[in-house]
């Protein structure tokens, strides 16, 4: 079976080509689409990429969120198609109402690149079956509005019903609330996160480990859980 993940460009897309490349390292066939197309040339997931799509004008992927591939995505997304927004996708996901909640300006006010810890807090999603609950991973963080922001009653709602898939470890790096760094719909179908697991692949590309530099390839999983995930589905 042939698994295939599109990987929307946006205007201001700078991590399209790095998620196609992950797609493929993990054994899926990459299939590039335009956001202003209204098809998805019938993917079985989809991956909306880090960059700055619109320049990031008005706030953070909330122009993207207006696109008009969006409104297939909204479509995919409530018939249970596996979504992933990382980092200005992130940002896509709640400007368009697929996951709760929004991002502000990182808290000290500046860019933030780092190899950044985080624990594994919903193992039990399409982007995240590969994964102990509760494991630590390592995966690149680099954004300037990464700041999780919810009123009281929907923070509450979201830790109560398990709906936070990654927590920041060691360092909080843009004052999210309660450290979140990535959410989960209800169906767990829809993930989204500010750090980058595309960048966590592939040996001599990825964070340094304890083994040796840029070997960190934590990132692989959430690619490896989406195929699963289409998989069990098909079979």
């Amino acid at each position: 079976m042939t698994i295939r993940i599109g990987v929307i460009t946006f205007p201001g897309s700078l991590d399209d080509r790095d998620a196609q490349r992950a797609i493929r390292i993990a054994g899926a066939t990459p299939v590039a689409l335009w956001h202003g197309s209204h098809d998805l040339e019938g993917v079985d997931a989809l991956v909306l990429p880090g960059g700055f799509s619109y320049g990031d004008y008005l706030r953070s992927g909330a122009i993207a969120a207006l696109s008009p591939i969006m409104a297939e995505v909204k479509d995919a997304a409530a018939a249970g198609m596996p979504v992933l927004g990382i980092c200005n996708g992130f940002q896509m996901l709640v400007e368009a109402h697929l996951l709760p909640g929004g991002l502000i300006r990182n808290a000290n006010q500046q860019f933030i690149r780092r190899d950044q810890r985080l624990r594994v807090e919903n193992a039990a999603t399409a982007w995240t079956s590969e994964f102990a609950q509760g494991q630590e991973i390592v995966i690149p963080l680099k954004n300037g509005e990464g700041g999780y922001i919810a009123d009281a009653a929907s923070l509450a709602r979201i830790e109560g019903e398990g709906l936070v898939a990654f927590r920041y470890l060691g360092v909080n790096p843009n004052g999210s609330l309660n450290d979140i760094a990535g959410l989960t719909n209800e169906r767990g179908n829809v993930v989204g996160l500010m750090p980058h697991p595309e960048h966590a692949t592939e040996p001599g590309f990825g964070p340094d480990t304890a083994a040796a530099m840029r070997s960190g390839v934590d990132g692989q999983s959430f690619f490896a859980s989406a195929i699963a995930a289409v998989a069990a589905v098909a079979a």
